[in-house]
């Protein structure tokens, strides 16, 4: 049989899986000819180089369990890349040089950790930080080829932000006030480590505001530093000049969270505008304040840059479209060989009034049948997240098969303002849960959903969600499926990575041993008793966010009562990098529902 018809014998669902597809191109800041990004032509993702003057790429990492974690030295002779074990997030920073070698250690004398942020100067000046259950968070700096100097400790979670144009100056992200959820900002000076300026919205108020690191502007010398800030309910940018104390409100007329980077010459910012699930670019010009649309199709930027030359390049998709990277300058930026993506069936928004306020979810339907269809709910993770109007091989798969798709943003996720996506304290998962709910009765109600064939399915926060609601709600699911999910919070508490405990922390109020009802009344674990439905449940077992023991002690427990349920374990992390075993796990899920539904089998 020839290649062209092996691909086509392919479901048209697997295809979108295994065709290419490449990330949004990095570009050295004093080489923008040369790039870096990531691509999963082998079948795994990897990181590639790419020479836009000759043309020219190459594979950089090849790794069993994939690689994607890399960036670019300014001057572009150096990629370097995070080096850990089948996906535990564990590990050390390698470097390459650009043109091919070997790799080697890039910072020799650093013991392996958890990544904390990482930013290489023009003048050989290296800041890393790093994370361990033993020492927290702590901050390094490298310079002129010596041994690394910590400049930075702490228990709770931190990490750097940025080094300034010139290399004289670090922004640190840190939560020594305890919340995880929203950091404060602290600029060292490199030459000595001492402090020159301080941000903190969580001091002095009845709120905590959350603060982020954007970047120092690009030319020596300037001390300003673009900041996101949630002053007035949802992020917005600010300048600020650390030397001076001054900030610069922009004060964007603009709904919906708004991010920025500047333009390479520093006259102007690009803004990133994300609301109600999609989102758009325009250039603010900060002399005269003018805000300018930069033009790209409805759907969702997924990542922007501005190039030198005041063009720029974005990753672009809506759920009915694959993802393309286009540049304003015309044109697609980077072109993957191989056969493109089916595109799937584009979204519906539906606006549901729920205990919190209103709750946006986006509907899929498939291309043919008439309703009441069987229907996935598919949970995003996070939870500080948001589904949006992108392209997503997953739910084109139930698609596919005849099932209806609805995804929720629910109380927790980003995108709503601030108040919406702080709403889960205390009551984690429940709330989230109670907005899941009411949208699942308004499917049912409009004739959408067949209550009968209702699918509840989630990965990571979602499949944490997903194992809560099939105990809290038991009598509402007709089949649960969670991937690499919180099963049994206590003991995931005492297995997961510290900046994960910091978190858990912000959100229940305290630790298991200071609030054990809250961490009780929020775990799967406590309602596995009550679980109806049959169960599907898959898990990396080296995944260091949902670690496999805390999974294990529910699964027992299932077994224990006899519970209809399958799990299926893989050699990775959080999730895999692995386009065949992706495909493998979307099989296993596929099939899992249909015997348990009645519904399609697997197949085109």
């Amino acid at each position: 049989m020839s290649e062209s018809n092996e691909i086509i014998d392919v479901p048209v669902w697997e295809q979108r899986f295994r065709a290419p597809r490449v990330s949004l191109p990095e570009w050295a800041e004093d080489a923008p000819g040369r790039s870096l990004f990531v691509s999963n032509a082998t079948g795994t993702y990897e990181l590639y180089a790419w020479d836009r003057a000759s043309g020219g790429q190459r594979q950089v990492t090849d790794r069993p369990n994939g690689t994607t974690d890399g960036t670019l030295s300014p001057d572009g002779r150096w990629i370097w890349w995070f080096s850990d074990k089948d996906g535990d997030e564990f590990g050390v920073w390698m470097r390459q040089p650009f043109d091919g070698g070997a790799d080697e250690p890039a910072v020799p004398g650093l013991a392996p950790s958890y990544p904390a942020g990482l930013a290489i100067g023009r003048d050989g000046t290296v800041v890393v930080g790093r994370s361990t259950d033993e020492e927290g968070s702590t901050v390094h700096l490298v310079r002129d080829g010596a041994a690394p100097v910590e400049i930075y400790r702490h228990r709770e979670s931190a990490g750097v932000g940025d080094l300034s144009h010139d290399s004289t100056l670090i922004a640190i992200e840190h939560t020594e006030h305890g919340d995880a959820m929203h950091s404060a900002l602290r600029v060292l000076r490199a030459q000595d480590s001492s402090v020159v300026a301080e941000l903190d919205d969580t001091k002095g108020g009845t709120e905590e505001l959350g603060l982020a690191v954007l970047g120092f502007a690009p030319v020596d010398g300037d001390t300003r530093l673009l900041v996101g800030h949630q002053r007035r309910g949802r992020w917005e940018p600010l300048l600020w000049d650390v030397a001076t104390g001054e900030e610069t409100d922009l004060r964007l007329d603009l709904p919906g969270d708004v991010s920025a980077e500047w333009y390479a010459d520093g006259t102007g910012l690009l803004i990133v505008h994300s609301f109600e699930a999609r989102s758009e670019l325009w250039r603010y010009d900060i002399a005269t304040g003018a805000l300018v649309r930069v033009e790209t199709p409805a759907g969702s930027v997924s990542d922007a840059t501005a190039r030198p030359d005041g063009s720029v390049e974005y990753l672009w998709s809506s759920a009915a479209m694959p993802p393309v990277v286009r540049s304003t300058g015309g044109g697609v930026v980077l072109d993957p060989p191989g056969d493109k993506a089916p595109g799937s069936v584009p979204v519906e928004d539906v606006w549901v009034e729920g205990p919190g306020g209103r709750i946006h979810a986006l509907v899929q339907r498939p291309q043919s049948g008439e309703g009441p269809f069987p229907t996935v709910f598919e949970v995003h993770g996070g939870p500080a997240w948001h589904d949006s109007d992108a392209f997503a091989s997953g739910p084109a798969a139930w698609l596919d098969h005849g099932y209806a798709v609805v995804r929720v943003n629910y109380r927790g996720s980003t995108g709503y303002g601030r108040e919406w996506t702080d709403a889960l304290k205390h009551r984690v998962g429940l709330i989230e849960l109670e907005d899941v709910a009411a949208v699942r009765e308004w499917a049912v109600a409009s004739g959408l959903a067949d209550p009968a064939k209702l699918v509840l399915s989630g990965g990571s926060w979602g499949g944490y969600l997903t194992l809560l609601g099939l105990g809290t709600q038991p009598d509402a699911w007709s089949v649960g499926l969670a991937a690499v999910p919180v099963a049994d919070y206590v003991t995931a508490y005492e297995d997961e990575m510290e900046a994960l405990k910091a978190l858990d922390r912000t959100l229940f109020g305290g630790s298991p041993e200071e609030v054990p009802d809250r961490f009780e009344a929020s775990s799967p674990l406590t309602y596995v008793d009550k679980v109806t439905a049959p169960v599907y449940i898959s898990a990396g077992v080296n995944d260091p966010r949902c670690p496999i023991r805390q999974i294990d002690n529910y699964v027992e427990r299932l077994a224990a009562r006899g519970a209809v349920h399958e799990v299926y374990r893989y050699d990775a992390g959080h999730g895999s990098l692995v386009v065949e075993e992706r495909i493998k796990q979307v099989r296993l899920e596929l099939d899992f529902a249909a015997r348990h539904l009645g519904t399609r089998p697997v197949g085109g």
